[in-house]
């Protein structure tokens, strides 16, 4: 296991302590301020190990090795927030999809309905061939992002 040092300088240190004394801002950005006073490795730092600042700010000896890691390696805007994610969000409909979607509903309803529905919405889609399957909260989703107006 590798073990990062945290060196803080004066301004991050009082920038940490005005933070934690304030005691406005996230939980977990306040948690990791303090963890990463108390491994501060500095002339003015108690340079505490994994295990006494996992207790004394009551976290698991993991948090604190990778907030040192994020500290180390990204920085201390990094270490104080939450992970970027990772995930990938594929959209079902695109631009063309979107365009077709939105004519459908400006158009007149199918014969037997006195309205758009939005089951009947993605039921028109796929008939259209636009998609291969779609769901009406999809459908509900997409038009409330657009601009549509139809009154």
């Amino acid at each position: 296991m590798k073990y990062f040092f945290v060196n803080l300088t004066t301004e991050e240190r009082t920038s940490l302590r005005k933070l934690i004394r304030a005691g406005i801002a996230p939980a977990r950005r306040l948690q990791h301020a303090r963890i990463l006073l108390k491994a501060d490795c500095g002339p003015e730092g108690p340079a505490l190990s994994d295990p006494s600042i996992a207790q004394a700010v009551e976290v698991t000896k993991g948090t604190v090795a990778r907030v040192r890691q994020r500290f180390s390696e990204v920085g201390l805007k990094a270490a104080l927030g939450p992970r970027p994610t990772r995930r990938v969000y594929q959209r079902k409909l695109g631009g063309v999809e979107e365009a077709q979607l939105v004519a459908l509903a400006c158009s007149a309803p199918p014969e037997g309905h006195t309205r758009w529905t939005l089951n009947l919405l993605a039921g028109g889609l796929v008939a259209l061939h636009a998609v291969d399957s779609i769901s009406g909260q999809t459908v509900r989703r997409t038009l409330k992002k657009t601009s549509l107006n139809r009154g």
